[in-house]
């Protein structure tokens, strides 16, 4: 992935000009400066920038003078700068700034977010062009949800408790939840494990799902067969005990004739299978006529007496609003003792009674009682309309609820009188029955029948099973994952006497179950944390990342950044001073061990000119030019001597 740092920004807290660090890309930039000045916050920040889910910018000087950080990274879609504001009180915000364009011109000033981290995430996910699947199909989150960009910050920085550390090969790897999704996603970051591997795991749990539904369909649909196979010749002898079938017929043994013969008793008119009902017993006729009367006479009586109910309803509306209309009549009839009471000479005792403009209000109070006496007496009596309906219905449903006794009582004698007729009935409803389950047993027969299309089905499902099976298998899995890491350890064992190695001719073995290499000598197989000093330390660390990184870089489109950075790699020769103090002159280090820095940086620059402008390089550390200068491929990007990442006159604002 082509992915190089161009600025590290600041914006102060108050007014001013934001503080822009500028990197070179395709070579190895360092910064270079005295302690407390910032430089083991430059991984933090930009770690934040890329949408870490934690702000681990150091609080105090930085975090209380500067409002918002900001990277500004070269991508095959141009740049893009990325602002993110300084959480606070908080341990994070989401609050974030995307800026694209062939050449961002970094803002004065920030004064609100324009999106978030999570789309960030999703944005830096794409330009990797990292897959959206999980690792195991339902994963749900966790150590196999899907890789994403954050995962691969693993492989780009080393910060100064990771870059000499016996115990941690890669950044954040010191924690379970890092620890883990790290082991899983390194088979996909070795290619051993790819997108369509992916796919392919997720078709084949699809597939297995399908597979065990077929599978138990055709179960269902063969043990139905079976059982109904065993009873089809008691289902012949059923037909022929209810006349469908001769007494004579024999009961065929060949089974497609069993089945031909059920057909045939199915598709047969039922009635032709018994004579006449009227003809068995004259009461079958009649008994069926008073079931359908019956049917007729329920329903009638039914609607009468549906609208005897509506009727009333109408009766008692009707008699609630004239009774309504009497109280509004009585409480008005007050107006007409009011004007009785006043004659209309007497103006003086009119106001004195009722007030300025009381015979107004009086007037319009008998206006109203007028209304309502006209209402009341155009009110018509419902009652008295409805009367004759009420009666009329309720005869008919008298005469209706009598015709239905009589028919009931007539329908009871029959079936008493009648044991003929109760017989021919039962016998009748026992073979409607009979032929109905019949019908139902040919359906399900006729889809057992179709059970070759099922296992056609279920073939081609296990065929595409198998060929998936062979594409996720877990042995070419690991012969890839034993290629590509046979490639890193040979880089690796290439790279190691260069720098300042014990034992440089060692193989090394990167145990990715570990996280960490093996150093093979002899007999012996050491783990890094078994292998004392910080050199050795330091040496394996440098040349593993160098290794990893010749291995992304050798395929076309690979996710991993092209970007590492190393903070303070010297601090395993020179902990407390740096080359150039001006407390002590000559230079307090030993020449063996400017030498073994200068390894470092001299391979650095080898390696990133190897590259061809598509790895860049950050060191971050206290040795000076007078250790690292004259260094093909190494360039200074500042120095921090005389100042520091946070401007000092932010600090007096």
């Amino acid at each position: 992935m082509y992915f190089q740092l161009r600025k590290l920004i600041l914006w102060p807290r108050h007014d001013g000009q934001p503080r822009i660090v500028d990197f070179h890309p395709g070579v190895v930039n360092v910064i270079s400066g005295a302690s407390k000045t910032g430089k083991s916050a430059v991984i933090p920040i930009i770690d934040y920038c890329l949408a870490a889910d934690k702000c681990a910018i150091p609080v105090g000087v930085i975090r209380e003078n500067c409002s918002w950080f900001g990277v500004v990274i070269d991508t095959v879609e141009g740049q893009k700068l990325l602002a993110r504001r300084e959480p606070g009180d908080q341990q994070t915000t989401g609050d974030m700034v995307l800026i694209e364009g062939d050449e961002v011109e970094v803002p004065q000033r920030i004064d609100s977010k324009g999106t978030s981290a999570s789309n960030v995430k999703a944005m830096l996910n794409r330009l990797a062009g990292l897959t959206n699947l999980d690792f195991e199909p339902e994963a749900e989150g966790g150590f196999k949800s899907r890789p994403s960009f954050r995962d691969l910050m693993a492989f780009t920085f080393q910060p100064q408790n990771i870059v000499a550390n016996p115990d941690v090969m890669f950044f954040k790897a010191d924690t379970t939840e890092h620890r883990e999704k790290l082991k899983t996603i390194f088979p996909y970051i070795l290619q051993a494990v790819t997108a369509e591997v992916l796919q392919a795991r997720y078709e084949l749990d699809r597939l297995g799902r399908l597979l065990r539904r077929r599978e138990n369909e055709l179960r269902a649909l063969m043990a139905a067969g079976n059982a109904w196979r065993m009873e089809a010749q008691s289902w012949l002898r059923q037909a022929i005990e209810f006349g469908l079938l001769p007494s004579d017929r024999a009961i065929p043994s060949d089974w497609p004739d069993i089945v031909d013969m059920l057909r045939g008793v199915v598709e047969a008119n039922s009635e032709a299978a018994h004579p006449n009902i009227a003809g068995i017993d004259a009461a079958l006729g009649r008994l069926q006529e008073l079931r359908t009367e019956e049917s007729v006479v329920a329903a009638n009586l039914t609607q009468h007496r549906q609208r005897l109910s509506e009727l009333r309803r109408l009766i008692e509306s009707s008699d609630a609003y004239g009774s309504a209309l009497r109280i509004q009549r009585d409480r008005l009839a007050l107006s007409d003792w009011l004007k009785q009471l006043i004659p209309d000479d007497r103006r003086d005792d009119t106001v004195a009674i009722l007030g300025d403009g009381g015979r107004d209000k009086v007037e319009q109070l008998s206006d109203a009682l007028a209304a309502i006496e006209v209402r009341l007496r155009t009110h018509p009596s419902v009652s008295d309309t409805l009367d004759k309906e009420i009666l009329r219905l309720r005869g008919d449903a008298e005469v209706l609820l009598a015709r239905l006794n009589e028919i009931r009582r007539e329908i009871g004698m029959l079936e008493r009188n009648s044991q003929q007729a109760k017989q021919a009935i039962d016998r009748f409803d026992r073979m409607e029955r009979f032929l109905g389950r019949l019908e139902q047993a040919l359906l399900l027969y006729d889809r057992t029948d179709q059970s070759a299309g099922l296992r056609q089905e279920i073939d081609a499902i296990k065929s595409q099973m198998a060929e998936l099976r062979r594409r996720v298998s877990e042995n070419e899995i690991e012969r890839k994952m034993r290629n590509a890491l046979d490639g890193i350890e040979a880089t690796t064992g290439r790279l190691i006497p260069r720098l300042d190695a014990e034992w440089p001719d060692a193989p090394v073995r990167l145990m990715v179950a570990d996280l960490t290499v093996k150093v093979i000598r002899g007999t012996r197989d050491d783990y890094l944390w078994e292998i004392g000093s910080g050199a050795n330390w330091l040496a394996y660390h440098v040349a593993l990342t160098l290794a990893l990184q010749t291995f992304f870089l050798e395929l076309p489109h690979h996710p991993v950044p092209g970007l590492l950075i190393y903070d303070q790699p010297s601090q395993v020769y020179f902990p407390r001073r740096a080359a150039g103090d001006e407390a002590t002159d000559p230079v307090a280090w030993r020449d063996e061990d400017v030498v073994a820095v200068r390894k470092v940086f001299e391979l650095l620059g080898e390696q990133a000119a190897a590259a061809n402008g598509r790895l860049q390089i950050v060191v971050l550390d206290h040795a000076d030019e007078d250790v690292w200068g004259d260094i093909a491929g190494v360039v200074l990007a500042e120095q921090w001597r005389d100042h520091a990442l946070v401007p000092y006159e932010w600090l007096s604002a």
